[in-house]
């Protein structure tokens, strides 16, 4: 009998997005299957070609999700170095141009057959299920452990009737998460709250950061000039991903940065204003396009200049000290993880940011030890992710008979609610027009023909 454990991870996105919950799960799945000690499923969004090009840059399509999968297990190769034994299935799913993100179609977690079912990772759980109708997943999977990506509240208080609308996620998000997770994992304390949830940064860093930093700490050990160029920031060019932050410290402080050069990297729907807004600055920024963080050109900065407070944990920032640079960033929680890492720098306001970003082009980056650097691998990661889910260890005994009559009244009781409270959430999710007041995507209850077509399945007209 195989008594591995078999864990399914389920996620929003998928590549070339190259988004936080396209690439981290793909690496997570890699990295707990590299000891072939656990069979890993890794679940993914197939989109209608007319989707795609909404989605996937430089006009990148797939007629098929074979096809896809291709492209995907190249990219991460070439990335991990070696070949990975996880496998891949697609689950439906459709584009909201509203909402800027996929969400799923139909019950996803049929793609997971009954007998196979047996541990469940929800990468962001509130996402997947805000609309999800089918059995129940706690009911399916012996164990079901949500991932707290995205800080939803901040991204919606940011819109028109922000904060009745944060109000009502926020609980509509503990409402879901409460009836379909065993357990929460919080990248860090810049997100939601849940009840029982514990705070732990489960992501690493493409390990081709790690050999950029590896050989630019041999550069310093011989002696070499290592890095040549001064300060940069990189990112998703839209004003909520810490360019109004950045450019707001750099206009209120051109006085005392006289002098200051600063590159920034980025695409995206505000790249027109970013763009005006640093050309008028007395200050030296240069607005570039979108490039590759593990570039040749981003070798040599010395400096990243990270401002951004909404992000859960930047990816960017774990980068960039990897590949052994010098970070200054918000004293903020999201930045917490990174706080133990020597080249790390946190200012707590304005002027703190003018000091240290004046220090840190004096000055050159600590040289990391074997330790710090593994720390921000997905080796370490994957560790710490199996210690906060209880996977490091054999389950626990069940209590004792005694301990068992004792709790037994208010466990019943509990369960009832949360019971009651997940038929609620089935029953509202089954009508369409339910779903499209809480702003589900129409039509979205089960796959359309082409899209049952493409991936195999039965014609939802045939049902």
């Amino acid at each position: 009998m195989d008594k591995k454990q078999h864990i399914a991870i389920f996620t929003t996105a998928s590549l070339p997005w190259m988004t936080g919950t396209a690439v981290n799960p793909l690496f997570r799945a890699a990295y707990l299957s590299k000891n072939g000690e656990r069979n890993v499923t890794l679940v993914i969004p197939w989109l209608s070609l007319k989707d795609q090009g909404l989605v996937y840059p430089n006009n990148m399509t797939f007629d098929s999700p074979s096809e896809h999968e291709k492209y995907i297990r190249q990219w991460l190769e070439e990335r991990v170095g070696f070949t990975s034994g996880f496998s891949i299935k697609f689950y439906a799913g459709k584009f909201s141009r509203d909402k800027r993100s996929i969400l799923a179609v139909g019950d996803i977690s049929e793609i997971i057959p009954d007998e196979e079912a047996d541990i469940a990772v929800l990468e962001e759980p509130e996402h997947l299920t805000w609309y999800h109708h089918g059995k129940r997943w706690k009911t399916k999977f012996r164990l079901v452990i949500g991932i707290i990506h995205t800080n939803y509240l901040e991204y919606v208080k940011r819109e028109k009737n922000g904060q009745m609308q944060a109000f009502l996620l926020k609980y509509l998000n503990n409402w879901v998460v409460g009836i379909y997770c065993h357990k929460v994992i919080r990248l860090s304390a810049a997100t939601q709250d849940y009840s029982g949830s514990i705070i732990c940064n489960v992501h690493g860093v493409n390990p081709k950061f790690l050999e950029i930093g590896k050989k630019k700490r041999e550069q310093q050990q011989n002696g070499e000039q290592t890095f040549t160029k001064g300060a940069y920031f990189i990112g998703k060019m839209i004003w909520s991903k810490g360019y109004r932050e950045l450019l707001q410290l750099l206009k209120d402080n051109q006085k005392e940065l006289a002098g200051l050069e600063v590159d920034l990297f980025g695409s995206g729907e505000d790249s027109d204003e970013v763009k005006k807004a640093a050309e008028n600055l007395e200050l030296a920024v240069r607005v570039n396009p979108a490039r590759d963080h593990a570039d040749a050109l981003f070798h040599d900065y010395k400096v990243f200049l990270n401002p951004s407070t909404t992000d859960v944990v930047c990816t960017t920032t774990a980068e960039a000290l990897a590949m052994g640079k010098i970070v200054v960033c918000a004293d903020h929680c999201s930045n917490d993880f990174f706080k133990q890492f020597p080249n790390c720098w946190t200012y707590d306001d304005s002027k703190g940011f003018v000091q240290l970003t004046l220090k840190v082009l004096s000055e050159e980056p600590v040289q990391l030890t074997d330790a710090q650097r593994y720390d921000l691998s997905w080796e370490a990661a994957t560790e710490r992710f199996l210690k906060a889910a209880d996977l490091d260890r054999p389950p626990e005994r069940k209590l004792s008979r005694s301990s068992t009559l004792y709790m037994s009244t208010s466990l019943n009781l509990q369960q009832k609610v949360e019971d009651a409270s997940a038929y609620v959430h089935h029953v509202a999710s089954g009508f369409e027009m339910s779903r499209r007041l809480f702003g589900a995507i129409p039509g979205s209850l089960q796959p359309d023909e082409q899209q049952s077509k493409e991936l195999g399945l039965a014609n939802p007209a045939s049902k």
